[in-house]
C-alpha cells in the first residue's frame, strides 16, 4: 500500500541534460544551397511555360496549292459549280403494278419511244378484250336496229304501221349508235391503260440510274413505302452545262456569250472551251449568289453529270495553244514571303508555322507559279505577314 502512494514524478527522464547542440556538417550546408536553387529553377520554367501559353496566336487562313491554266491571266472571275444535264427525266409508270420486265441498266443509250420496262398487264389485256367484245355486241345490235327501222318506215309509208311504232324503232336505232360510241371509247381507254403498263423513253438519252428491279411494285406517286415511283432516270448527254454560283457583287462582270474555260476537278489537266449560255434571272437570297449556266463548245465522254467543275470567265477566248499548254502549280502571291533572300511559304503543323523554301516561276494575276517546294493540294498560309516566322504560334481562322 505504501508503494502505491509513492511519488512517481521522480521517474521522468530529464532530456535537457542529454541533449547537446550538434555542429552543422557539410550535408546540411548542401541542402541549404541546392533546395532554394531548385525552387528558383522551377519558378523560372513555370513562368516561361505560362508566358508561352498566354502568348497570342496569329490568326491566319489556309489555301491549297493548285493547278492553274495559263488562261488565268485573262480571267476576270473564277467560280465553281457542277455539270448538270439540262434535259433529264425520272421515268415512271402511269399505272400501278408489279414490274415484270426491265431492259436497261446504267449507262445504256436509249432512243425516244423505246420500251424500257413493263409492269404486269394481264388484267389490262382482259379489260381490253372485254371492251372489244362489248363493241362487237353493240355493232350486232346496230344491224338489227337498222333493219327494224327500215321495216317500220316501209310499213308507215304503206299505212299499215303507226307513227309511234316508227318512232320507237328510230329511238332504238339511236340508242344502239350511242352504245357503239361508248363501247369504242371503252376500247380506247382499255388500250391506253394497256399502253401505260409500258414505260418508254421520252427522248434520246443515257440511263443514269436504275431505281427499281423486276418483282418490285411501282406506282405513279409511290403510294406506299414498299413501292417505287421512278423506274429509271435518263439524261440527254448532249445538254450538259455547268451551273455555277456567282456572287451578286461580281455578277456585273458576266455577260451573255462571254468566253469561258471549264476545268473538271476529276481531270485538272484537261480544259474545255465554254461560253455563258444564260444568267438565271433570280438570286439566291440565302447565299447571295446568282446562278450562271455555262455551255460547252465541245466535250468528250469524260464529262459526266454532277461532276464538280471550275469556270474561268475570260476577257477573250482561249486559243488552242493555251488549251493544250500544261497547267501550272500555283499559290497566291500573298502566300509567298522572302526570308534570308529566299522565297518561302508557310505550312501549319501542330498550330505552328513551318517554313518551306520554294522556287517560283511566272506571275500572272494574283497567282505565282511554283516549280519546286510544294505539291498540288498542299495547304499554306494565304496572307504571310512580317510577324509570321518559322515556329510562330498559329490559329487557323
Amino acid at each position: 500500500m505504501e508503494n502505491k502512494n509513492a511519488d512517481l514524478s521522480g521517474l521522468r527522464i530529464n532530456r535537457s541534460q542529454d541533449e547537446e547542440p550538434q555542429s552543422r556538417g557539410p550535408r546540411s550546408s548542401l541542402r541549404v544551397i541546392v533546395f532554394p536553387s531548385i525552387a528558383i529553377l522551377i519558378i523560372v520554367l513555370g513562368y516561361i511555360l505560362l508566358s508561352r501559353s498566354f502568348e497570342s496566336a496569329i490568326e491566319v487562313q489556309l489555301t491549297a496549292a493548285s493547278l492553274s491554266s495559263p488562261s488565268q491571266a485573262n480571267a476576270v472571275l473564277t467560280a465553281s459549280g457542277y455539270v448538270v444535264a439540262q434535259r433529264k427525266a425520272a421515268v415512271a409508270s402511269k399505272a400501278t403494278g408489279r414490274l415484270e420486265y426491265l431492259s436497261v441498266v446504267e449507262g445504256d443509250r436509249v432512243k425516244r419511244g423505246q420500251v424500257l420496262a413493263r409492269i404486269e398487264d394481264t388484267d389490262m389485256k382482259a379489260s381490253l378484250a372485254q371492251a372489244r367484245a362489248n363493241l362487237q355486241v353493240n355493232e350486232a345490235d346496230l344491224k338489227d336496229a337498222t333493219q327494224w327501222l327500215d321495216r317500220q318506215k316501209k310499213l308507215l309509208q304503206s299505212g299499215v304501221s303507226m307513227q309511234s311504232d316508227y318512232d320507237a324503232a328510230e329511238a332504238r336505232y339511236q340508242r344502239v349508235l350511242a352504245s357503239i360510241d361508248m363501247a369504242k371509247a371503252t376500247v380506247v381507254g382499255a388500250e391506253v391503260a394497256l399502253e401505260n403498263t409500258l414505260i418508254r423513253a421520252p427522248f434520246d438519252g443515257t440511263v443514269l440510274t436504275k431505281n427499281a428491279d423486276v418483282g418490285e411494285m411501282v406506282a405513279p406517286m409511290a403510294a406506299s413505302a414498299s413501292s417505287k415511283s421512278a423506274v429509271v432516270t435518263i439524261a440527254d448527254m448532249g445538254s450538259l452545262q455547268v451551273e455555277a454560283d456567282v456572287s451578286e457583287s461580281n455578277i456585273e462582270r458576266i455577260v451573255p456569250d462571254q468566253p469561258c474555260e471549264i476545268t473538271l476537278d476529276a481531270y485538272p489537266a484537261v480544259r474545255y472551251q465554254g461560253y455563258v449560255a444564260k444568267v438565271v434571272p433570280t438570286a439566291d437570297r440565302a447565299k447571295a449568289t446568282v446562278m450562271v449556266k455555262v455551255g460547252f463548245k465541245s466535250y468528250d465522254s469524260k464529262v459526266l453529270p454532277e461532276m464538280s467543275a471550275k469556270v474561268l470567265f475570260l476577257t477573250k477566248a482561249a486559243d488552242v495553244a493555251a488549251l493544250s499548254a500544261k497547267p501550272m502549280l500555283t499559290v497566291p502571291l500573298t502566300a509567298v514571303a522572302t526570308r534570308g533572300g529566299k522565297k518561302v511559304v508557310y505550312a501549319v503543323h501542330e498550330n505552328q508555322a513551318v517554313e518551306t523554301p520554294i522556287v517560283v516561276g511566272r506571275e500572272f494575276g494574283a497567282l505565282v507559279e511554283v516549280t519546286q517546294g510544294v505539291s498540288s493540294g498542299d495547304k499554306v498560309i494565304t496572307n504571310v505577314t512580317e510577324q509570321i516566322g518559322n515556329g510562330s504560334r498559329i490559329k487557323i481562322r
